[in-house]
C-alpha cells in the first residue's frame, strides 16, 4: 500500500522534454529543408544541440536571472554596463558559434544562405528567445550598412566572426562584435519621422544628442540609430567607444521591466554628444534602415513559428504520456481534435515562413516585399493563441513557472509588436501594393494559381480585390493582410505537394471568415461598440 503522499504519485507523469533532435522530430521543418536542398546532417546536429536538456535548461536559468544595469561604479564614474548571467553568455556562445548572426552573409551556406540560417534560428528560439535579439540585429545590420560600403568593410570581419566576445572594450580590440538598433523615441513611437534626436556635423563624423525610448541589447558594440541631420532624418552607426578609445556618450537610464523576454535587456538611453558615422544618404534614414528592418521582420516570423512549434511539442509530449479516465489523452477525441488542428496550422505556417526565406535567397523581390509584412502579421499574431491552446493541453501544469509553457506564453506576443505591430504591418502591405501595383497584382495572381490547386480561392481573391479598390481599404486593411497571408500559406503547401493543403483551405478559407481581430466588417456598429465599451 502507498501512503498517498506526493512522492507516491510519480506514475502517470509525462517525462521532461529534452535530449530531442528538434530538427528531425519536426517533419514540416525537415521536409522544407530537404525541399530547398539544405545540409540536413548539419541542421540535425544543430537540432540536437538546441534540443539537449542542458541547453533547454540554460533558457530557464537565463530568464530566472535577468540582466542588471550598473550606471556607475562605486566612485560615481559612469560605466553604463549591463551584467548578464553566465547562462545568457552560454547561449550567446552557442548561437554565435552556429553563425545565426553571420551565415547568411559569409558564404558558408551556398545552397540557401537565408533559408539555412532561418532553420537554425527557428531551432534556437525553441531553447530561448531573448538572447536572439542581438543575434538577429547583428545579422540584419548588414542590410543597412550596405548603403555605406566603406563603413561596412571596416566592420565586416568583426561582425561575421563566430567568436562571442562580451568584454566591454572598443570594437577593434574585440574578437567579434554584436550590433543593435535604436529607432523609436518617447514622443513618437512608430512615427520615427517625429524624432527629435539631432545630429551635428563635427569634421568627418557627427555628434548626436537626444534619446531612444526602446533600445534593445544595450551591451552591443554599436547601434544603428535615427536622428535628424541637416537634410532630415538620417541613419547613423554609433559605437560604444569613440575612435580614441574613450567611452562614447551613451547614458543608459534604465532597463525595461517587460512582460516576458526577461533574459534580454531593453533600455532607455540618452545620447550626450555621442560620436557616430552616417550610413546612407542624409535625409534617407528610413529608406536606409528599412533594409535592416525587413530582415528583422522576417526573423520575427521565423522565431514565432519556432515558438509555436515548441509549445505544440510540449503539448504532444504531455498528452502521449498522460492518461485520464483509463485512456491516454492523445487517444481522446476532443484532445486529438485540438492538437491536430494546431498541427495543421503549423504545417501551413512553417511552409510559409521558409517559402519566404527561400524567396529572399532567390531574389524574388516582389514576393518578398509584399509578403514579408503579411507573413509577419499572420504568424506572429497567431502565436499567442497557438501557445495558449498548447498550454491548456497541460492543464494546471502549463500555468506554473516550473515548466516552460508559462515563460513561452509571456514571450508569445512580443514578435507581433516589435519591428512593427499588426496595423503597421497591414498598412505596409497596402503601401507595397500602391507603390508597385502591377508587381503586387502579379504576385497575388501567381499565389492564387498555386493555391487553387488545393482549394478554390477565387471568392477570397475577388473580395480582396474589391476591398483594395474601395474607399474603405485602410479600415479593412487587416482583412487584406490576413487574406493575402492565408492564400500565400495555402500556396506554399500546394507548392510543397502537402497532403494537408486542401484541408487547410477548407478549414481556414471557406466562407471568407478570417481569424484575427480587425478582419471582420462591422460597418456602422464600430462607433457604438467602442462607445459602449468605455463610455466617454
Amino acid at each position: 500500500m502507498t501512503s498517498g503522499f506526493l512522492e507516491d504519485a510519480s506514475f502517470n507523469q509525462s517525462p521532461a522534454f529534452g535530449n530531442v533532435d528538434l530538427f528531425r522530430a519536426d517533419k514540416p521543418l525537415s521536409e522544407a529543408a530537404a525541399r530547398y536542398g539544405l545540409d540536413l546532417a548539419a541542421l540535425s546536429a544543430c537540432g540536437k544541440d538546441y534540443g539537449s536538456a542542458e541547453t533547454l535548461d540554460l533558457g530557464r536559468v537565463a530568464n530566472e536571472n535577468p540582466p542588471k544595469l550598473r550606471t556607475m561604479d562605486g566612485k560615481g564614474d559612469r560605466i553604463d554596463l549591463v551584467e548578464f548571467h553566465p547562462a545568457y553568455h552560454a547561449l550567446m556562445v552557442k548561437s554565435i558559434g552556429w553563425g545565426i548572426h553571420s551565415s547568411a552573409h559569409d558564404g558558408s551556406d551556398p545552397a540557401g544562405p537565408m533559408t539555412s540560417r532561418a532553420v537554425r534560428l527557428y531551432l534556437a528560439t525553441q531553447a530561448e528567445s531573448g538572447h536572439l535579439c542581438p543575434v538577429t540585429m547583428t545579422h540584419a545590420c548588414i542590410g543597412a550598412l550596405q548603403a555605406e560600403p566603406a563603413l561596412l568593410e571596416k566592420w565586416r570581419s568583426k561582425i561575421l566572426s563566430r567568436r562571442y566576445d562580451p568584454r566591454p572594450l572598443p570594437w577593434w580590440e574585440k574578437d567579434g562584435v554584436t550590433l543593435g538598433m535604436g529607432m523609436t523615441e518617447r514622443q513618437g513611437g512608430t512615427d520615427v519621422r517625429a524624432n527629435i534626436t539631432e545630429a551635428r556635423t563635427v569634421g568627418d563624423h557627427v555628434e548626436i544628442s537626444g534619446h531612444k525610448w526602446f533600445m534593445s541589447a544595450p551591451m552591443c558594440d554599436a547601434f544603428l540609430v535615427l536622428a535628424q541631420g541637416g537634410d532630415g532624418l538620417t541613419c547613423y552607426l554609433m559605437p560604444r567607444y569613440r575612435p580614441d578609445g574613450r567611452q562614447n556618450g551613451l547614458r543608459f537610464q534604465r532597463l525595461k521591466d517587460k512582460l516576458g523576454n526577461k533574459s534580454n535587456a531593453s533600455s532607455e538611453v540618452e545620447f550626450h554628444s555621442a560620436y557616430a558615422e552616417r550610413v546612407g544618404p542624409e535625409g534617407a534614414g528610413v529608406r536606409t534602415i528599412i533594409e535592416m528592418v525587413n530582415l528583422t521582420r522576417l526573423d520575427c516570423a521565423i522565431a514565432s513559428a519556432g515558438q509555436m512549434r515548441f509549445g505544440l511539442s510540449q503539448a504532444l509530449n504531455h498528452i502521449r504520456n498522460r492518461s485520464v479516465f483509463q485512456r491516454r489523452l492523445a487517444d481522446q477525441p476532443a484532445m486529438r481534435a485540438v492538437t491536430a488542428d494546431l498541427a495543421l496550422e503549423l504545417e501551413a505556417q512553417v511552409a510559409l515562413v521558409f517559402r519566404l526565406a527561400h524567396a529572399v535567397d532567390k531574389g524574388e523581390a516582389a514576393y518578398a516585399r509584399l509578403l514579408t509584412p503579411a507573413v509577419k502579421f499572420l504568424v506572429c499574431k497567431s502565436t499567442p493563441q497557438v501557445v495558449y491552446e498548447s498550454l491548456e493541453c497541460l492543464g494546471g501544469n502549463g500555468y506554473v513557472e516550473d515548466l516552460p509553457m508559462a515563460r513561452l506564453y509571456r514571450e508569445a506576443p512580443l514578435n507581433a509588436i516589435w519591428e512593427g505591430s499588426g496595423n503597421v504591418m497591414a498598412l505596409d502591405v497596402l503601401r507595397a501594393a500602391a507603390r508597385q501595383p502591377d508587381a503586387a497584382l502579379e504576385t497575388v495572381a501567381s499565389l492564387a494559381r498555386l493555391a487553387s490547386q488545393a482549394f478554390d480561392v477565387r471568392p477570397l481573391v475577388s473580395a480582396l480585390e474589391r476591398t483594395l479598390k474601395s474607399p474603405d481599404a485602410e479600415r479593412r486593411v487587416r482583412f487584406l493582410c490576413e487574406g493575402l497571408a492565408r492564400i500565400a500559406a495555402l500556396a506554399a503547401l500546394a507548392e510543397a505537394n502537402s497532403p494537408f493543403a486542401s484541408l487547410y483551405g477548407e478549414t481556414r478559407l471557406d466562407g471568407l471568415r478570417l481569424t484575427q481581430f480587425g478582419t471582420a466588417d462591422l460597418g456602422a456598429a464600430e462607433t457604438a461598440l467602442m462607445d459602449r465599451a468605455l463610455a466617454a
